[in-house]
């Protein structure tokens, strides 16, 4: 293999330059061949592209050939390379992966790019765009959120255009045509402290509301100003139904880059969205401990880089997750 290598590395000192001019060819490197998505042991040339093309979409200069003196040649869709930056910093043009909000929350993280009637949106949650129904459409979207520094004055990259209101759970409080409910549960509550117990009832209207989605849309201001790519993981290459042990990733505003598994499906769980709000939502997904607070919005991926589902929520060991099916349905949007 060395003298094989040796030749290939001659081969690609003399050829790299005129790939590299190439139409969206943004590198070049000897690694191995990729077949049918399997790794095989033939070293190659390999030209990394922002986005592969179809031939009819290139000029035919712009082509790369399938072997360049005797040398075979391999294409990898890898996104835009830049210097590395941290999620929380300002980015034009902005990929999924980094911070934004709703002007009057604190942070979240930007989705990806979708498309609805031609034009481009940018996907996140609910709580992220809208401020948990709290909003109005037009409102402006900041990158980064607010609590990384982002303002009005020269951060605001779409304006709120949709979201799916979120329907909470109602404590009944003092609602006055409950009376009853109240002297029961209260009732409870007196023997229960009677007998030593330290659980409490609370009582709430007994039809709950189901929610299957926390997404909203926003369009950028300037559609240049985003770009299609996810920080750290590239290109989006299609969706894909989630399945128990599908490998998971995603790339969020608080941890980054991460992996899980799917470890539960069709999952109904309570969320918190503090103060005495609580949501109940069915048809989600689970994986393990990948995410943490201002992760919420980024999508969830599997490792061919294919949408599976929109983050909103977790705990120290449990991230829940939209099937991006509800999501793409309740929005009416498509990937680009």
């Amino acid at each position: 293999m060395d003298s094989e290598l040796e030749k290939i590395r001659k081969v690609l000192r003399m050829v790299a330059p005129s790939l590299m001019r190439k139409q969206n060819v943004i590198a070049t490197g000897i690694g191995y061949k990729v077949v049918a998505g399997k790794t095989t042991s033939e070293l190659c040339i390999i030209c990394s592209v922002e986005v592969k093309k179809p031939f009819s979409k290139l000029r035919a200069g712009d082509v790369v050939p399938q072997h360049v003196q005797g040398v075979l040649t391999d294409i990898k869709p890898v996104g835009s390379i830049r210097a590395f930056q941290l999620p929380t910093e300002r980015f034009r043009p902005a990929p999924g992966g980094v911070s934004l909000g709703h002007y009057q929350i604190t942070t979240g993280t930007f989705g990806c790019v979708v498309v609805r009637n031609g034009e481009k949106y940018l996907l996140s949650n609910n709580h992220v765009l809208a401020n948990s129904n709290e909003s109005q459409i037009g409102d402006p979207i900041l990158q980064p959120g607010p609590h990384d520094g982002g303002t009005l004055s020269k951060d605001k990259i779409a304006e709120l255009s949709e979201f799916i209101p979120i329907k909470f759970e109602m404590e009944i409080g003092n609602d006055q045509s409950c009376n009853p409910t109240r002297f029961i549960a209260a009732t409870v509550n007196t023997i229960a402290q009677f007998l030593g117990s330290k659980n409490r009832l609370k009582p709430y209207l007994a039809q709950q509301q189901v929610n299957k989605v926390d997404c909203a849309i926003a369009k950028p201001i300037i559609p240049s100003d985003v770009e299609e790519s996810i920080l750290e993981i590239g290109s989006i290459t299609g969706k894909q139904e989630a399945t128990l042990g599908l490998e998971v990733q995603k790339s969020g505003r608080t941890t980054g880059h991460t992996t899980g598994v799917i470890e539960q499906i069709d999952v109904s769980a309570q969320v918190s969205y503090g103060a005495n709000k609580t949501a109940l939502f069915q048809d989600q997904l689970m994986a393990g401990a990948m995410s943490q607070g201002g992760d919420s919005g980024s999508v969830v991926l599997d490792k061919d880089n294919r949408l599976i589902g929109l983050l909103f929520a977790g705990s120290e060991t449990t991230t829940i997750i939209n099937r991006i099916e509800n999501v793409f349905n309740a929005l009416q949007i498509s990937l680009p």
